[in-house]
């Protein structure tokens, strides 16, 4: 069996995408649940020079969007970084999942040897589809994913790995 490039990519972006999709569904309901305001929550940071949830929910979202453009050719929409509540960021993770789930698979054949430009800084690499998928999308789409579930867990939400697994095994509870 072979693994293709929506297999190697797609795939893992929509289960992260759920994760935080259930995440924000738990942190409203956490909120509700100890009489706080849910925007605690939304700009809550694990160090003062890294992104708040809201930013790490964003970059998720534009990471899954980026990788159907680079990886396909097609044009993705682009989302402003409006989103203050739980809901409005939620609505941004629906939004993400329902364009990566309307873009057909066969779209992505020959993903894999697509070159893909990224800029840094002044610098500019190109990789090859699957280069870039392995080596910079699918890590750093999940640090964003990782660093959204530890700053839940360091306000005292009751979430462990197999909350963020879930989603990637299809693992019930």
């Amino acid at each position: 069996m072979s693994l293709s490039i929506y297999d190697v990519a797609i795939t893992p972006l929509l289960a992260g995408l759920t994760t935080l999709s259930t995440y924000l569904d738990k942190a409203e309901a956490y909120a509700t649940d100890n009489k706080f305001d849910p925007s605690v929550l939304v700009n809550a940071r694990l160090a003062p020079d890294m992104l708040p949830l809201a930013g790490q929910v964003q970059r998720a979202s534009d990471s899954a969007k980026a990788a159907v453009g680079r990886l396909t050719g097609l044009e993705v929409p682009s989302y402003a970084d409006t989103e203050t509540t739980l809901p409005e960021l939620k609505e941004r993770v629906a939004k993400t999942i329902a364009l990566l789930q309307s873009v057909p698979k066969e779209k992505f054949d020959g993903g894999e040897s697509r070159p893909v430009e990224l800029k840094f800084g002044a610098h500019a690499k190109t990789f090859r589809g699957d280069q870039y998928a392995l080596g910079f999308l699918l890590p750093n789409f999940l640090f964003h994913v990782t660093t959204a579930h530890a700053i839940l867990r360091h306000n005292g939400m009751k979430i462990g790995k197999i909350d963020y697994l879930r989603s990637f095994t299809g693992a019930a509870g």
